[in-house]
């Protein structure tokens, strides 16, 4: 069983590490556009916040394990033509730098009032910058356009993958579902 990249193929690690942080940033998003309709007398409008932070908190962690795991392993080379592969790199990069913006803007949400974040019930994150003029209301427009930006990245990235899987036939979508699948 392959755990580990390989110079032509992901291993079980990096395919895992990716799908779940996918899930889970797809979900944070539908949560977080659910939760703002809300109306204060709705039950989950009380309960889908802690769920939500604990959630983006717990995909933080993995998040830093998934970069990690990456430094720490070969990238298998990308297909495609040169201009392709470098897209793809800056798509990825800025992936990554959105995913982060947008966790440390609702982490400033959540402490704005010098209050730390409970993860699931089980430990407390503290509120370490708090105070600031309008924290609260910045940090959430920032976390919420950046969602918005970082969702568009995910629709090119999974536009580009299907792309490469059905028109050009060259075996993305299957290194990504399966350790050994190559080009």
């Amino acid at each position: 069983m392959q755990w580990r990249n390989r110079r032509d193929s992901y291993g079980w690690i990096a395919i895992g590490l990716h799908w779940l942080v996918a899930v889970a940033v797809i979900g944070l998003f539908a949560s977080g556009w659910w939760m703002v309709g809300l109306s204060y007398y709705q039950d989950w409008y009380h309960r889908a916040p802690a769920l939500h932070k604990s959630v983006g908190l717990v995909l933080f962690a993995v998040l830093l394990l998934r970069l990690a795991w990456r430094a720490a392993n070969p990238v298998p080379q990308a297909p495609g033509r040169p201009w392709e592969q470098r897209a793809g790199r800056w798509a990825h990069r800025g992936m990554l730098i959105l995913l982060l913006a947008v966790m440390v803007a609702g982490y400033l949400i959540s402490t704005a009032a010098g209050k730390g974040i409970a993860v699931f019930g089980m430990f407390e994150v503290p509120a370490t910058l708090h105070g600031l003029p309008r924290q609260e209301d910045w940090a959430g427009w920032a976390h919420r356009w950046l969602a918005y930006a970082l969702m568009a990245l995910v629709g090119l990235h999974t536009a580009a993958a299907l792309k490469h899987q059905f028109l050009d036939r060259d075996g993305t979508l299957a290194r990504m579902l399966r350790p050994g699948a190559r080009r």
